[in-house]
């Protein structure tokens, strides 16, 4: 048997490459032991098959950001039953289009960002990118929400007109945003910088209460949809590289 090596020497020598240039490699993904992937460079070896994957590049993984379909129930940001435990391997979204390369070092350092209710559900972000959290926390107020939301009983004469611009929130006058029905039940709103139980509060002061709350969209990103219709509450998929909110 052989002594046992560090995993980034034994591809230093397989490509003949540097030893920063093997733990690249093996971070990024491409190299298995046994037929099972490995992103440690510091795994020992001996005797197993090790093996590079034929498109290996060693420039840089993006830092990953998920897109979440939380389920109610789940707590958005913290709690007793936090939603981020949801991102597994698991329950990625098989019809996850974005191309990403699923790697373990994606499930690490997720930050939540622009958090639900827990008693919401829709589309939620976690990420390790610190420009996706510049955008989604310092440039949040210019950034618009569409959220599907059933309602049970009467609206109050020129409810609607009143929702799209007219209505309160602790105290405050609220900005114009664009609310329609979808059908006799559920409303759609676009809204900026809707703050925790705002959507509730509005609907209350046109005599509407709120049955449920699911967020469709984030800017220029939607929850997701594939040939199934959209992604399933509890799954998850990889922003794009170079899409932007």
């Amino acid at each position: 048997m052989s002594l046992p090596v560090r995993l980034a020497q034994r591809v230093a020598q397989l490509l003949g490459c540097t030893r920063t240039e093997a733990e690249q490699y093996i971070r990024n993904g491409w190299v298995s032991v046994d037929g099972h992937v490995v992103e440690a460079p510091q795994q020992r070896v001996t005797d197993e098959h090790v093996e590079v994957n034929a498109e290996a590049s060693a420039e840089a993984v993006e830092p990953a950001t998920i897109l979440l379909h939380k389920p109610a129930g789940f707590d958005g940001d913290g709690g007793s039953n936090p939603a981020s435990g949801l991102v597994t391997p698991e329950n990625h979204w098989a019809h996850d289009a974005s191309g990403v390369r699923r790697l373990q070092r994606h499930f690490h350092r997720l930050t939540p960002l622009v958090p639900l209710e827990r008693e919401a559900s829709g589309l939620m972000v976690l990420s390790q990118d610190g420009r996706v959290w510049r955008r989604l926390t310092e440039d949040a107020d210019q950034i618009e929400h569409e959220y599907l939301v059933e309602v049970e009983g009467e609206i109050a004469p020129y409810g609607l007109r009143r929702l799209n611009h007219g209505l309160s929130y602790n105290g405050r006058p609220l900005p114009p945003c664009k609310v329609s029905w979808q059908n006799e039940v559920r409303l759609r709103f676009a809204i900026k910088a809707a703050r925790p139980g705002q959507l509730r509060d509005m609907c209350r002061q046109v005599g509407l209460e709120v049955v449920s709350i699911r967020r469709l969209r984030i800017g220029r990103i939607p929850l997701g949809k594939g040939p199934e219709g959209a992604m399933p509450p509890g799954q998850w998929r990889y922003l794009p590289v170079g899409e932007r909110f």
